[in-house]
């Protein structure tokens, strides 16, 4: 078993990449890379996807009063408002891309997830943050998500097919795709935010129902620490993305997934 600083580092990288533009996978590979840290290692998998349910716990608790409108129970400013974002926005948004994970699940593992494919991925990625920053719209845009129409939650979560290759990040193709569409920063953070709940934890229950055979309970303190951690940190990072997004573009991310993919192939030249 691993050190718990290994946990803590892990749960760091997991909390603050899961939800922000950046892709949280680019920044695993790499820094379990860096930590020396085997792909092949079947337990470090399952941590991965047991820390992932503590990032999404921390979006519930920023989310909740919108979580609980969506079942009807009005708290909150949306209990007053006529015009709500109920279920079936969310399902328009996340039936194609779970559709999609599902069928091709064993394709995407055999070929998009080595580093390299992550390098194209932050790129492409990078590019596709700079063209929604800079699209130039004639119509106001949609400020608040119980504005969003069921055509433009479905078309939001279509751009989430593209986040199925490892790199481009969920959180940034839905947010690029949102603006796109003419829906604004926040709303399209919001949204992405609320749609991730039920994706990962469908896409996190599948995965743990596939590896939880390999659970080794000496590990528990390990994942324990790293779940905390990455519950934490994941706090942290989507409560102060959500209050800066509004006034911070899409650009900064862009350049940064940029450096990122430039260290990552120097990287793995210079220890190949």
């Amino acid at each position: 078993m691993y050190d718990y600083w290994v946990a803590i580092i892990i749960g760091i990288v997991e909390g603050l990449t899961e939800f922000l533009p950046v892709s949280s996978t680019g920044h695993m590979i790499l820094t379990q890379a860096l930590l020396g840290i085997s792909e092949d290692d079947n337990m470090m998998k399952t941590f991965n996807i047991v820390i992932q349910l503590g990032a999404i716990l921390a979006v519930v608790i920023v989310y909740w009063s919108r979580i609980l409108n969506l079942f009807g129970i009005r708290v909150g400013v949306q209990k007053h408002k006529q015009k709500r974002m109920n279920l079936l926005h969310i399902l328009a948004g996340i039936v194609p891309v779970m559709l999609l994970a599902l069928i091709f699940d064993n394709l995407i593992e055999t070929y998009l997830f080595s580093k390299y494919t992550v390098i194209i991925g932050l790129v492409l990625g990078g590019i596709l943050l700079i063209v929604a920053e800079n699209k130039k719209h004639t119509k106001p845009l949609i400020e608040d998500i119980d504005d969003l129409s069921y055509k433009q939650a479905f078309q939001v979560g279509l751009w989430q097919i593209v986040s199925l290759w490892p790199g481009f990040s969920r959180s940034g193709s839905t947010i690029a795709g949102g603006m796109l569409g003419g829906v604004s920063r926040k709303a399209s953070a919001d949204f992405t935010f609320i749609m991730a709940i039920p994706i990962m934890f469908a896409a996190t229950g599948y995965s743990l129902l596939k590896s939880w055979k390999l659970f080794d309970a000496s590990w528990i303190g390990f994942f324990t620490v790293g779940f905390v951690v990455s519950f934490i940190v994941a706090l942290l990072a989507v409560v102060t993305f959500i209050k800066l997004v509004g006034r911070m573009k899409l650009t900064y991310f862009a350049y940064y997934r940029f450096a990122l993919a430039a260290f990552f192939l120097i990287y793995l030249i210079v220890t190949k």
